[in-house]
Formats: C-alpha cells, sequence, structure tokens
C-alpha cells in the first residue's frame, strides 16, 4: 500500500490545511484502519478546546475497515468493518472499579493516531482490546458513526434514570439534541419537550419524537414547561449549549425532584449562577455527563444494530478531506445544518440531502 496518506490538518477555525503525512504502521496488538467515513462533533469547532490541540488531526467518530493488522491480534483480520473509540480506561484503576470510566485517567490521555480526519488510523492495543467493535452487515458506515455521540447520550440517561411517563427537557436541538430526544422516547418519557432558537432544528424534533417544541426567545419558557407538565416542570432535563446562560435557564424552570444533567461543557473561565435556596428546598440535582466510556458504545451498537433509532436522517451534509473547515463552518452557525460527515477518501462536493 502507499507510503503517505492524506490528512486534514485544523491550525484553526478558520484555518484547515488537507497535508500528507506518512501512513501510521500497527505494532504488536495493533490495528491499521481505512476510515470509510467519520462524523464531525461539535467539540470539534469549540475555540477554547481548540485552542488546546491544534495543530491537530481532528475527528473522533470515524469508523472504516480494518486494513493490516499487527502482530498478536486474533480478534479482527482485514476486512473487518469497525467502530474504535478514541479514548479508553485502564480498567484498573479506582475509578474504573466504580464504573467511572470517563474519570479514569488513562481516558483522557489515550488517543488514536492521527484522527478521524484522515485516510488512515492506527488504533493502539488497549483501543483494540477495550473498546473496538466488528460493525454488523446491517448497519451503514453512515449509521455507524452515530455509535459514540450515541453512546454519549447513552451514558447521560444512565444518570438521568428516565422512567415511563416522565417528563423530559431537551435543551437545544442540534444532532446530539435530536438524538437525546429519541431517546426519551424510547425509555417512554412523556412528554419530551425540547428547546431551539432556530425553526429548522424544532421541525426536526418534532419529526423524530418530540412532543412539544419551544423556541426561548418567544414567551416565558418557564411557564410553556410548567403548563406541559401540569404545573410540575420537567422531571428530567438534558442542557445542550455549553454556556452559562443554557445551564442557568435549565435551572430556573426545574421543578421538585428534577434532574439536571450537563452534556456540554462551558468554557472553563464562565461562572454559572445558582440560588442554592431554591434547589436545596425543590432538592434539584445537579450533574455532568462527559463522553462515553466502553459498556455506552456495545449498547450503543445494539440500539443501531435493532433499526429503533433512524440516526441516518441526521446527516445534512457530507464532504472529502478539503471539506473540513466548511463543515466546522457549518457547526459554529449553528442554522439548519445537522451531523456533517468526512469521506477521507473522496467523494468530492457537499451533498445537501435535506
Amino acid at each position: 500500500m502507499t507510503q503517505t496518506m492524506r490528512v486534514a490538518r485544523v491550525y484553526g477555525l478558520e484555518d484547515v490545511r488537507v497535508e500528507r503525512m506518512p501512513v501510521p504502521r500497527p505494532g504488536p496488538g495493533e490495528l491499521l484502519v481505512r476510515v470509510s467515513v467519520c462524523g464531525v462533533c461539535s467539540s470539534d469547532a469549540m475555540p477554547w478546546y481548540l485552542e488546546r490541540k491544534v495543530p491537530a488531526v481532528l475527528g473522533h467518530e470515524p469508523v472504516g475497515v480494518v486494513e493490516e493488522v499487527g502482530p498478536g491480534v486474533s480478534e479482527f483480520g482485514p476486512g473487518d468493518r469497525v467502530f474504535f473509540h478514541h479514548h479508553v480506561p485502564c480498567l484498573e484503576c479506582r475509578a474504573c472499579m466504580r464504573g467511572l470510566y470517563t474519570a479514569c485517567r488513562r481516558f483522557r490521555t489515550s488517543a488514536i493516531e492521527p484522527g478521524g480526519f484522515a485516510e488512515y488510523v492506527r488504533v493502539p492495543e488497549d483501543h483494540v482490546r477495550i473498546d473496538a467493535l466488528r460493525i454488523p452487515d446491517g448497519v451503514s458506515d453512515e449509521a455507524a458513526v452515530f455509535i459514540e455521540p450515541l453512546a454519549c447520550a447513552l451514558h447521560a440517561f444512565r444518570k438521568l434514570d428516565v422512567r415511563p411517563g416522565e417528563s423530559v427537557w431537551v435543551l437545544g436541538l442540534g444532532p446530539l439534541g435530536l438524538l437525546n430526544v429519541m431517546l426519551a422516547r424510547r425509555f417512554g418519557a412523556e412528554p419530551v419537550i425540547g428547546s431551539d432558537p432556530v425553526e429548522a432544528r424544532r421541525r426536526y424534533a418534532t419529526m423524530v419524537g418530540a412532543h412539544l417544541v419551544l423556541d426561548p426567545n418567544e414567551g416565558d419558557l418557564r411557564d410553556a414547561l410548567r403548563r406541559a407538565t401540569d404545573g410540575w416542570g420537567p422531571d428530567k432535563v438534558i442542557v445542550g449549549p455549553g454556556t452559562a446562560a443554557a445551564v442557568e435557564q435549565a435551572l430556573e424552570a426545574a421543578g421538585a425532584g428534577t434532574t439536571v444533567v450537563l452534556f456540554t461543557p462551558t468554557p472553563p473561565e464562565e461562572v454559572v449562577r445558582l440560588r442554592a435556596y431554591e434547589l436545596y428546598f425543590q432538592e434539584v440535582t445537579l450533574t455532568h455527563s462527559y463522553s462515553a466510556g466502553p459498556t455506552d458504545t456495545r449498547e450503543a451498537l445494539d440500539l443501531l444494530s435493532d433499526g429503533t433509532l433512524d440516526v441516518e436522517r441526521l446527516v445534512t451534509h457530507r464532504f472529502g478531506l478539503e471539506g473540513v473547515g466548511e463543515a466546522l463552518r457549518l457547526v459554529r452557525e449553528y442554522g439548519a445544518a445537522l451531523r456533517s460527515v468526512i469521506y477521507p477518501h473522496g467523494i468530492g462536493v457537499k451533498v445537501e440531502t435535506v
């Protein structure tokens, strides 16, 4: 095979360059994967997050086909379609023993080489052993790129513990917010309420199962939520936007016994104001959900395999490596675009599917 490959290296939100670099070689226990397609996550375009990483080859939602296996690999072979997580825990530390895989120190430092916006990726031995999964024939590549984001949503739902008949409010109806709407319906929540200032995204939320969608810029959102929940307020809340304003809005609308999950990090310098007095007497729970562990990715693949969730309808744009910059722009604009996917070996031009 070729000795070099193309990658899209991000130097800044307005500076993405397609470059060539050596194809990484798999060592003992490792895989070399030819990337078929990679999803573009909103975190790829968070300025404060990017400042810590660039220059870098981003992309943490890849799926592909095994090109080579390193010595000692027996569970995968050339030609297998695979998902592989970009972070994996050690399974041995105190955090892992408590099931807190995403708090594992190894989880935070592990990585694939160089990233999903590349023609080939080296999957390290720990990743192969702990969180690489063979993709069933019935799951398309574009569905499989949702394994990681769906796993993140499932990780949040473990903390929410949604019961049938409970009300769920999803703030932010981008692709992850819509996955959360889908899961809320699957877990029997009623009503499932979504809010987003973008009309097209509110329409999508209705299409994927929201009982009610609200424009946060129109009227008193708290009153609308009370009316929809018999005066109680939502039982469970998922905050998608990573802003202090969104967190404060969620806490202000929380009712008795509400659980609020922060699904996206705020910039490190942002401070969230809260009224501890009200949260105390209402017994409101505020918690967080970061990434996903190996139990979550397996559950996500199971859901995708049974065809319950129609995630492919969330893909609105497709690009080759030359389109990574445009895909990041679409994430920042927060408009009608939902999930963009990158085909490293080429697709040519943007294809709109909406």
